[in-house]
């Protein structure tokens, strides 16, 4: 089954009076269970496209489908509910909640849905979760208390916590040293592989790239190769 399916996307921006197109005619399908990464140099428009998956914005034409929904035919009511209930964000700058510590900003997203487990199995998961990423020694501290790093690694716990279908993670390791990059790649593939989550990845990081099934690779707003439509 295809999570992700664009056809003929174009993206354009408008800075001043100059229409600046970051996305011209992508085509690919992405399936269920898939471990992808978008490589490409800077400005090659990966953000865009993750940020188009991710329905944080919307194409300037073509077709969007995610899990089979056609995004132009929902509200923005509609896009938020499908979000919070397919999708996990890993932000390159974290997005972390700077007044809740560790447990409650990976727990923040099971807040802002219906419960579909009992406060104790949740509470085990968050835990659980937590430990994968190296900092039950952490719960309790805030953001400002934490490295970079750590940041980081809070920010793909609370990405996972919900186990959402897609997981889009834009450079997931780039604050990270090599072994805990290598840690945290491999929970990722574990989740993949046992919960059949689909990963798209937006990333320089060799390690990612060699560890995943599937590198589409941009330039200037095209697809150059690994095009899967």
């Amino acid at each position: 089954m295809n999570v992700v399916e664009l056809k003929e996307v174009h993206k354009d921006y408008s800075l001043g009076k100059v229409n600046v197109p970051a996305l011209k005619g992508i085509s690919l399908t992405i399936g269920e269970g898939d471990f992808v990464s978008v490589a490409g140099p800077s400005g090659s428009g990966k953000t865009t496209l993750l940020n188009l998956i991710g329905c944080i914005d919307r194409p300037t034409r073509g077709e969007l489908h995610i899990t089979g929904q056609n995004l132009e035919r929902l509200r923005d009511r509609e896009l938020t509910e499908l979000r919070h209930r397919t999708l996990g964000f890993i932000f390159q700058t974290f997005n972390l909640i700077p007044v809740l510590n560790v447990y409650e900003n990976v727990e923040f997203p099971l807040l802002l849905g219906k419960r579909k487990q009992s406060r104790k199995e949740e509470k085990e998961w968050i835990d659980h979760i937590i430990n994968e990423v190296g900092l039950g020694d952490r719960k309790k501290h805030r953001p400002n208390e934490l490295s970079g790093g750590q940041r980081q690694r809070v920010a793909i716990a609370r990405a996972l916590v919900t186990r959402p279908q897609i997981v889009l993670a834009d450079e997931p390791t780039a604050n990270l040293d090599s072994a805990t990059s290598e840690r945290i790649i491999e929970l990722m593939k574990k989740i993949n592989e046992e919960q059949k989550t689909t990963f798209i990845f937006s990333t320089h990081d060799p390690m990612i790239v060699d560890m995943v099934d599937h590198v589409i690779r941009l330039h200037d707003g095209v697809i150059i190769s690994g095009s899967t439509s």
